[in-house]
């Protein structure tokens, strides 16, 4: 290799690496696009496998932030507050093909739920080269200058067929045969850049099996919360109110919060008693397409309900990775370090008959 090709490839892999030092969480899509197809960097989505198949990072993993969850049929974690059990996950993990030295790049849409999931799920377990890519595969999409091709070529076989549609009920053949000749040559070329492209369609990949290990003395159970600590300060802030020095936050929409929607086998709809509610919305940045919103606005929305850095917090969903991590992501991203998700969640809550709910 050139000596000044070398520079430059350094050079590009020095500036994901300081952005994503100095970040420590995210990364933009304009270094995370340079990483794509890299030794040593591997795009994991946190959407559902139906997701995946109808678009993902080229050479990216599956692991659907909602199966990181694993609990028997009442919802309870095998390895509570672990997503899963250490052996479970090294397996799991290791079937993906990846390694111990591999930086993680999670991502989803671009939304944040599912992409945070799988950071919160390999940060538990003490992987520390994780980082979210906030604005997913949209955000490599925008940069991607064959997607921009392919767009137009798209737009213009959608014109084509149009017109022959226009000239087939005119009964102009001539017309039509010049038409179709034209969609066969725009078809052709779009399957050509189809293979170029850095967001494809298609079922995840099979990958060499790996020999991944889950160091137990580097293992971060500490960012997940058990059953029992929600539980103690659900206690104290219904004793002591917005005085408490603990706030639990929902994270999920309103109608499964008044317990009208129930999801998977949970018995019981609801919330836990003394909830904040923000759902995960409150924090994505919709109108910028990013995962979250600027940290100033994170900032004042957190304050104005009284989730303030000497509290801890604990936030929850159905499953916890996803919409709960979400939460808790953006409060780490503003410096908080009281923060832990509830990974049991009400997968775990609202089957339990013996803890209290409320509508």
């Amino acid at each position: 290799m050139k000596q000044w090709l070398k520079t430059l490839c350094f050079a590009g892999l020095f500036s994901a690496t300081a952005l994503m030092a100095a970040d420590k969480i995210t990364i933009q899509p304009e270094e995370a696009i340079k990483l794509i197809g890299k030794p040593g960097y591997v795009f994991v989505s946190g959407d559902s496998e139906t997701a995946f198949e109808g678009g993902h990072i080229k050479g990216s993993r599956n692991m659907y932030a909602h199966h990181l969850h694993h609990a028997d049929i009442m919802g309870n974690l095998h390895c509570e507050p672990l997503y899963q059990c250490p052996e479970h996950a090294e397996h799991y993990i290791s079937s993906k093909g990846i390694k111990n030295s591999d930086t993680i790049i999670a991502y989803d849409n671009w939304r944040g739920p599912n992409a945070t999931g799988v950071y919160s799920f390999f940060k538990s377990f003490g992987h520390e080269k994780v980082y979210v890519l906030d604005g997913g595969q949209d955000g490599i999409k925008a940069l991607d200058p064959n997607q921009q091709i392919y767009n137009k070529l798209k737009a213009e076989k959608r014109k084509l067929k149009k017109a022959y549609k226009k000239a087939k009920k005119a009964g102009d053949k001539a017309k039509m045969a010049e038409l179709k000749a034209k969609q066969k040559e725009i078809k052709a070329q779009m399957k050509q850049v189809e293979k170029k492209l850095l967001v494809q369609r298609g079922k995840e990949k099979h990958f060499k099996h790996t020999h991944y290990k889950i160091d137990r003395n580097k293992m971060k159970p500490e960012m997940l919360a058990t059953t029992e600590e929600v539980y103690k300060a659900m206690q104290d802030i219904l004793k002591n109110g917005d005085k408490s020095k603990y706030v639990i936050i929902d994270t999920r929409g309103m109608t499964e919060i008044i317990g009208e929607r129930k999801m998977d086998n949970v018995a019981r709809g609801g919330h836990i008693p003394g909830s904040k509610f923000i759902e995960w919305k409150k924090v994505t940045d919709f109108d910028r397409k990013k995962s979250f919103r600027k940290k100033e606005e994170l900032k004042k929305m957190f304050e104005k309900y009284g989730v303030t850095p000497d509290k801890t917090i604990y936030a929850y969903c159905q499953v916890g990775a996803g919409r709960g991590s979400e939460i808790i992501t953006a409060l780490e991203l503003l410096g908080y370090k009281n923060v832990k998700v509830y990974s049991g969640a009400w997968d775990t809550w609202g089957n339990n008959m013996n803890l209290p709910i409320r509508r």
